[in-house]
């Protein structure tokens, strides 16, 4: 059984669960591909399958190039598949019109064909490009949709966008939809805190850490139960309470949270 929590390649953040979704600003071009070798290095290690929404700054062949140099054998996990890349404009705004339900599903879509090829899970990376269009409304509700939607799911997003570009409105906006906001500023890395938790994380009681661990394990509100010999109801009401006191906005964020301010430690339960 693949483990729960999955190595990111990138320092600062370690190990995430599945379904992380996580947003990471940058400041130069080599900051970006820097990031994205680290963070498809440890996907292919893991067997995870890869896939890059490729846009501006960067090229396709530099995006390769940079991947060749930067990741052991590269050009093999290429030949066999486990690696795709795909240009970002034409997958988000297909004939120029922007599909919410069409971009979240075919992301779906790709992460059922890994798992049928026996891949672990799927971890993905998406260059914004739209922070200066018509379409920013619409990109930020799409955010907001694909946090929702990767509950319970096998995958990792990666979300990318240029700190010279974005406003300090938009840095706002965009960590208010992923669980985890980083940077990178004149070559070192930053956490920016999404949201602040209310000081009640040590409130947390014995039982809602527990849920909250096997929650970061990745199990699922069922599996708990019956590992706990306890209702799905009672699992989702703890995961909830557990939510709200840590200030996240769903069950994945809490977990990543937790983990990382360690608060819980998944390795210290056992399946």
């Amino acid at each position: 059984m693949a483990p729960p929590l999955r190595r990111t390649g990138i320092a600062v953040l370690g190990q995430v669960p599945w379904g992380a979704h996580v947003c990471l600003f940058y400041e130069t071009k080599q900051d970006l591909l820097d990031a994205h070798i680290a963070y498809f290095a440890a996907g292919l290690q893991d067997h995870e399958f890869c896939l890059w929404a490729i846009s501006d700054p960067i090229t396709e062949q530099e995006a390769r190039d940079a991947l060749a140099q930067g990741v052991p054998d590269f050009k093999r996990h290429l030949a066999e598949g486990r690696i795709e890349f795909l240009s970002g404009r034409e997958w988000y705004l297909k004939g120029e019109e922007f599909d919410l339900q069409r971009i979240t599903g075919g992301w779906h879509e790709k992460l059922r064909g890994a798992l049928a090829k026996g891949f672990a899970g799927m971890r993905v990376s998406g260059n914004a490009f739209w922070l200066s269009t018509d379409h920013w409304k619409d990109f930020l509700d799409y955010e907001h949709e694909l946090d929702r939607s990767l509950t319970d799911k096998p995958m990792i997003v990666l979300c990318t966008y240029s700190l010279r570009a974005s406003r300090g409105v938009d840095v706002l906006d965009v960590a208010h939809a992923h669980n985890v906001t980083i940077a990178r500023r004149q070559g070192a890395w930053e956490v920016i805190e999404a949201f602040a938790a209310d000081g009640e994380a040590s409130t947390l009681t014995a039982r809602e850490l527990e849920v909250l661990t096997w929650v970061a394990r990745g199990k699922s509100a069922w599996e708990i139960g019956e590992i706990l010999r306890i209702t799905k109801r009672t699992v989702d009401e703890h995961v909830q309470r557990a939510t709200r006191k840590l200030g996240a906005t769903n069950r994945t964020q809490a977990a990543a949270m937790a983990v990382r301010d360690r608060i819980i430690d998944p390795e210290t339960v056992s399946s």
